[in-house]
């Protein structure tokens, strides 16, 4: 029977088959399912900060820190793993004038922006627990997610090509060693993820990436054929120390850019609820409210020290989904090595070596990701195109997502991924003005 009573579930010992939020495995197969969560989540969770030029040592640690924060706010009834969030990448980018991969000299504005985005995450999250989540599902359809998620892949296209190229201030014709680097990266990541054997499949940007880096280093380093990666910094940093925490700036011109990711925080938490309900068989609705809460507290958290937008994972529920473990406590386990590997400079500085174009290549991949998204939310959740309202609605937002339209707004600048999302909301509601609201596109 399952313990309903008290904040936090009884944790049932259970050894076989399925294994439910509330009930656990003995606890050394419960630290390893723990170690494994964190490998999975490692590849993204780390290239976010370094394509946005944070330190991936205090951006690891608020990871741990923000997964028990989650973990909390839901009372240990939700599994779930908080990481980096790819959709800062764009507005963080654009509001800071960084160069993706580069090291960050304007962080502390896009921090404001992300505790800005973590307050009204976390304002939706009251509202939900008062009003219930049907509201979201209207305000925010399939079609418009869909289009939203693939506007922002788009937005991202030309820095991930352009660091992928070598192009920068330093190198502005680009080089044909960085190409074809890029190009090895993001076909290792693809040959991982189709053929690679069991759980490795799971780690295709973790793998890719590392084979990439070995290519890399072999022909710069070993037969001189492009710039060395320096191990350096690697050998003269201690094995633990405290990271380099900054400090936020409020500017309301980033605030303006980067606070609508809170729409893709929003709906990929929706679909995180929905999805880890159905593997488990229970209704994890109730919890919706208190998990925006959750990532929201966990987002300002993070922003307030240094550290990126956080989110749920889609690459832990693959690895619940195959072993079919979803147990809440697995995710302590996993929370405090990721609290470890943050106090390690050494670890730090070795992600610092990776070159800019593995790091190209993987953007190719995890933006294009993003941009592929689209499609399965409309085929999931079967959107009609042959509907004008859907047809013109994603259009537009594919437009002006891909061509970065910006628009000045009362001295703010929205870029294209502003636009896009604030745009497509209006227009596709507007659009449905004195329509009935019981449509087949709004069904989830």
């Amino acid at each position: 029977m399952r313990d309903t009573g008290g904040y936090f579930p009884r944790w049932r010992l259970k050894t076989e088959g399925r294994i439910l939020p509330d009930e656990r495995l003995p606890a050394g197969q419960t630290a390893v399912l723990g170690l494994q969560h964190v490998v999975a989540m490692f590849g993204s969770t780390v290239l976010a900060p370094i394509i946005m030029g944070f330190d991936p040592n205090v951006s690891i640690l608020f990871s741990g820190l923000s997964t028990l924060i989650f973990f909390i706010a839901v009372g240990g009834r939700v599994p779930s793993y908080l990481g980096s969030s790819f959709a800062f990448i764009g507005p963080v980018l654009v509001a800071t004038g960084a160069v993706a991969g580069s090291p960050n000299p304007n962080i502390a504005l896009a921090l404001g922006g992300i505790i800005l985005a973590g307050a009204l995450y976390t304002l939706i999250g009251l509202i939900v627990m008062f009003a219930g989540h049907r509201w979201i599902e209207r305000l925010m359809p399939p079609v418009l997610t869909g289009a939203i998620v693939a506007a922002i892949g788009l937005v991202l296209a030309p820095i991930a090509i352009a660091s992928a190229s070598g192009t920068g201030p330093a190198t502005p014709d680009g080089n044909q060693l960085s190409r074809w680097i890029a190009i090895l990266t993001f076909a290792a990541v693809g040959l991982v993820a189709v053929y690679a054997p069991g759980m490795t499949r799971r780690l295709p940007i973790l793998i890719g990436g590392a084979l990439a880096y070995i290519a890399y280093l072999i022909l710069t380093n070993g037969f001189g054929l492009g710039e060395p990666i320096d191990f350096s910094g690697v050998a003269n940093a201690p094995w633990f120390g405290w990271p380099q925490f900054t400090a936020p700036v409020f500017s309301a011109s980033a605030m303006t850019l980067i606070a609508p990711v809170v729409v893709i925080l929003v709906a990929e938490n929706l679909g995180h609820i929905k999805a880890i309900g159905a593997m488990t068989g229970r209704n994890l609705d109730p919890y919706l409210g208190r998990a925006f809460i959750g990532d929201g507290l966990a987002t300002m958290f993070s922003g307030a020290f240094g550290g990126t937008g956080m989110t749920t994972y889609a690459e832990n529920m693959g690895v619940m989904a195959v072993t079919r473990i979803f147990s809440t406590l697995v995710f302590l386990v996993a929370a405090a090595v990721a609290i470890l590997l943050g106090f390690s400079p050494k670890f730090g500085a070795l992600i610092q070596t990776i070159p800019g174009p593995v790091i190209g290549g993987l953007s190719i991949v995890v933006f294009g990701l993003i941009a592929a998204t689209a499609g399965r939310i409309w085929v999931e959740n079967k959107v009609d195109f042959a509907e004008p309202r859907n047809l013109i609605t994603v259009g537009v937002a594919l437009v002006l997502g891909a061509g970065n339209f910006k628009l000045n707004l009362a001295g703010f600048t929205l870029d294209g991924i502003g636009t896009a999302t604030i745009g497509a909301i209006i227009l596709y509601h507007a659009l449905g003005w004195g329509r009935s609201i019981k449509e087949p596109d709004e069904v989830i």
